[in-house]
């Protein structure tokens, strides 16, 4: 099954911003494009906005004013949905409500043709439950488009329980015929991007609940230590709180409020005051003019040791025992199987995070997980009220030696990135054992919808098979709610790939 021709006609429903970016989107693929909405006047409000745009993309040279021309002529209004009967496909981008959606659909299988491709934008709600009121829901998919449409690369293609092969096909090949790059999904909650993305902002909500570290010491250690674009709190402010905690209800609910997805009760609090991001001037920052950005906490310049102790490789981490040299620190070697730790001359131990904590041991300071030890300008150390003070001096001036700014935060399992990862390897892992996508989509998916610096699999091979499922482990240990517990294909896959290391 090919991608639409062409000349057939596409229609859009619904004209606020996703929609007038998806009709932006098909128009400059080629298409003759409709545009309707039930609001009086709104599309030909659409309509013109549209075409304010494309003057945009020719004052920038992206677009020629020729096509510019030929793209205003293939653009109509509709003034009703009859006008829409000539149409190959409609994708809809109304309210998020399923009533609403489902009449709408209800609606257009009474004017269009047998043949026509039906397709919804939502984000949120079961593409299953929209198609259920069909007559005929093998024609009905959903294409989720991520904001700005004609900007971001990502549509995820979403085949409900009903939706036929052919009609999934002709939209993915559609979606990349227009220049996108189309993930297949099956109907989940969340679908790839919304499912496994929420680990990312769950993870820096917990640790500032648990008074381990500020909004802009979370979002610093994300960014400089662990290669996200932006932090969770900073995106969550952009996004809107209000729309990012709906998400995250929607998915819990979804789940049957399955513990992994529990909603962050500081995120509904904020949301309470009104304080939903930029959109409002103040979330988790302020946002209003005149007001400074506050700083991540930053330790004060301290003495690196003259050497350290090194017990094994340190694993993911083992990059830093390089640098440590380069810095003219001496690194003495002890032979230690799976070792992680550093011994620092006044007998505390450096270790890499693991879902364990400082007052478990004695005078152990840990440190986080980085996408790239030598990239990476920050790193956060993690220790105890019984800690010692020159272990702690120490830690922190080994990183400053290589070229760190230090973010101590508390005690907390697993620390900031080392979790958050840990959490969306498995999230992935258990997607592709259920069939909701496969590990390359899956990849694409969280690389272009939410700009990972990696996928969840390219994460994982870098990391070491077992890695994931070793932190969990040791959370689920502190936090036996389930919330950290392995998934059975996280568990499944670590265990085999130890098996097999066994066996040779």
């Amino acid at each position: 099954m090919t991608a639409l021709d062409l000349s057939s006609p596409v229609a859009v429903v619904g004209t606020g911003t996703m929609g007038q970016g998806i009709a932006q989107v098909a128009l400059v693929a080629g298409h003759p494009v409709r545009l309707y909405d039930a609001v009086p006047d709104r599309a030909r409000e659409a309509a013109a906005a549209i075409g304010a745009r494309l003057d945009r993309l020719v004052e920038k040279g992206r677009l020629t004013a020729a096509d510019r021309d030929a793209a205003r002529a293939r653009l109509q209004p509709a003034d009703d949905l009859a006008g829409l009967a000539d149409c190959a496909l409609v994708v809809e981008a109304v309210l998020e409500r399923l009533d609403v959606k489902q009449e709408l659909f209800r609606s257009l299988e009474e004017v269009v043709s047998p043949d026509c491709l039906l397709a919804t934008n939502t984000s949120s709600l079961s593409v299953t439950a929209i198609g259920g009121a069909l007559s005929h829901p093998g024609r009905f998919v959903g294409l989720h488009f991520f904001n700005p449409a004609p900007l971001l690369p990502l549509v995820e293609v979403v085949s409900g329980f009903a939706t036929d092969v052919t009609s999934a096909t002709r939209a993915y090949e559609t979606a990349r015929a227009w220049g996108k790059t189309p993930v297949a999904c099956a109907d989940t909650p969340g679908f790839i991007v919304n499912r496994i993305a929420r680990p990312f902002y769950a993870e820096a909500f917990a640790v500032y609940e648990a008074q381990a570290a500020d909004p802009a010491t979370i979002d610093a250690v994300l960014r400089e230590s662990g290669g996200f674009r932006m932090g969770a709190f900073e995106l969550t402010d952009l996004i809107g709180q209000d729309v990012n905690e709906s998400v995250t209800h929607s998915v819990w609910q979804s789940f049957f409020q399955d513990v992994r997805f529990t909603p962050s009760l500081a995120q509904r609090r904020l949301v309470e005051s009104g304080r939903l991001g930029r959109k409002t001037g103040r979330g988790w920052y302020d946002h209003r003019d005149g007001a400074e950005r506050p700083e991540p906490h930053t330790a004060e310049k301290q003495q690196p040791p003259a050497y350290v102790v090194a017990e094994g490789d340190l694993g993911p981490a083992s990059e830093l025992l390089a640098m440590i040299r380069e810095a003219g620190i001496e690194v003495r070697e002890e032979d230690e199987d799976n070792g992680t730790r550093l011994v620092l001359p006044g007998g505390g131990q450096l270790a890499l995070a693991d879902g364990q904590t400082s007052v478990e041991f004695r005078d152990v300071v840990y440190f986080d997980l980085a996408l790239d030890y030598r990239r990476a300008t920050r790193i956060a150390l993690s220790a105890c009220q019984d800690t010692g003070a020159r272990t702690v001096s120490e830690a922190t001036g080994l990183f400053q030696a290589l070229g760190k700014d230090v973010s101590l935060i508390g005690d907390v399992p697993g620390m900031i990135v080392a979790r958050t990862v840990a959490r969306i390897i498995d999230l992935a892992y258990d997607a592709v054992a259920k069939g909701v996508a496969t590990e390359e989509d899956i990849d694409t998916a969280m690389r272009l919808g939410v700009n990972y610096p990696l996928g969840p699999f390219e994460w994982s091979r870098r990391l070491g098979r077992t890695w994931a499922c070793s932190v969990l482990d040791d959370l689920h240990q502190r936090d036996p709610s389930g919330r950290y517990a392995p998934s059975l294909a996280l568990y499944r896959h670590s265990f085999a790939t130890e098996k097999r290391e066994g066996a040779s």
